[in-house]
């Protein structure tokens, strides 16, 4: 992080990882609208996501992470 934050060249890899957590946050107004932008995910960019991944993907919902 700290050479994203101050702007420096990436760390050289020295080993493969593999896997790697992640979170994607999204928080809506209303259900209606959080509907609406998961069938636009799954309908546009979803099936090229998940052949990248080697295990299915977390799902928090209605939670706040913060």
């Amino acid at each position: 992080m700290e050479q994203i934050k101050e702007g420096l060249p990436p760390i050289k890899i020295t080993r493969i990882v593999k896997s790697v957590k992640y979170m994607l946050y999204w928080e809506f107004d209303t259900k209606e609208h959080y509907g609406a932008a998961q069938k636009n995910l799954y309908n546009s960019y979803w099936k090229s996501i998940e052949k990248c991944l080697i295990a299915p993907h977390d799902k928090y919902l209605g939670e706040s992470l913060f």
